[in-house]
């Protein structure tokens, strides 16, 4: 009979520990993703980072999505996000947040932990354009200034970025296709990378410091396919930009370009949507699922205290 009631006690007190340990199984700061170009937090019920955001949350972490200029300038974007980090600091009572961005996100949190570091646990860039797209590069090239294919240009993706951010609920947002494009150029991103150099490599193609001089931890990780899944017709769109990019790439950025900080892995079977988990989740059969790959990354943060 002891021994009955031994048991039943232990495991009482196993079951009430458990609810103790679920609530401090979270990143000690917010969670806060950043999207890309032609980008949004949410539109018509479909996230952009899809099923990551509610995962993270189930697993117990505090994430935010921004919603930034799905066309502009890396560093006008920068501004946008870091009065939503200003907002969501005040929301939570947290010092700082851990910043993921995706494509041009990876500049745009980028810009935000540089200028204001106080704010920024740390960095993460996923198939970030640190070094700027050859696609950006090419098309910057077929489209002279002040031509009327650079009008035309203007015109297209000012309509389409704006729709997107009607259709997200952030029709307030301004856009400017033609600083999205410099932004994303090999130039443009050189020029961004001296002014807000914190987290780079010594060369685009290295491995970076995890712990920058400005106390922000950096990290990075992409991929190297463009057909991942038969199912999947965004991968055509993706092969058609490998195509136009030497070397390895996601379908938009070279494996080199990606890099920031500690590297986890620069040649995952994905493409720059896989790495979001689009389209509705499809991906390679025999690679992780991008969902648990920002599981892991969130635990790893958490390890390290952020």
């Amino acid at each position: 009979m002891k021994k009955c009631l031994l048991a039943l006690a232990t495991i009482l007190l196993i079951s009430l520990s458990l609810p103790c340990h679920a609530k401090n199984n979270n990143t000690q700061y917010p969670i806060v993703l950043v999207h890309g170009l032609l980008g949004f937090d949410s539109l018509l019920g479909v996230d952009y980072f899809h099923n990551i955001p509610s995962t993270l949350s189930l697993d117990g972490h505090q994430v935010f999505v921004a919603a930034v200029s799905a066309v502009h300038s890396s560093e006008f974007r920068g501004q946008q996000l870091l009065a939503q980090v200003n907002h969501i600091l005040a929301l939570t009572g947290a010092e700082k947040v851990n910043l993921i961005g995706h494509s041009q996100g990876a500049q745009t949190v980028r810009y935000v932990a540089s200028i204001s570091p106080n704010l920024v646990a740390s960095v993460t860039s996923i198939g970030g354009a640190n070094y700027g797209s050859t696609l950006a590069d090419l098309i910057r090239e077929e489209i002279k200034p002040n031509s009327p294919s650079e009008h035309s240009f203007k015109l297209a993706f000012a309509a389409l970025g704006s729709m997107i951010s009607l259709l997200s609920g952030h029709s307030d947002l301004p856009q400017d296709p033609l600083a999205a494009l410099y932004s994303l150029t090999s130039q443009g991103a050189s020029v961004f990378n001296q002014k807000y150099p914190e987290g780079l490599p010594p060369t685009a193609c290295e491995q970076g410091q995890m712990l920058a001089s400005n106390g922000v931890y950096y990290f990075s990780w992409s991929g190297t396919a463009a057909l991942t899944n038969i199912l999947d017709p965004t991968d055509l769109s993706m092969l058609l930009g490998s195509i136009l990019i030497v070397g390895q790439d996601d379908g938009l950025i070279s494996r080199c370009s990606s890099h920031l900080g500690h590297v986890i892995k620069d040649d995952y079977k994905m493409n720059h949507l896989d790495e979001i988990n689009q389209f509705i989740g499809l991906h390679h059969l025999r690679e992780v699922d991008p969902v648990e790959l920002y599981r892991q990354h969130v635990k790893r943060l958490q390890e390290l205290g952020l």
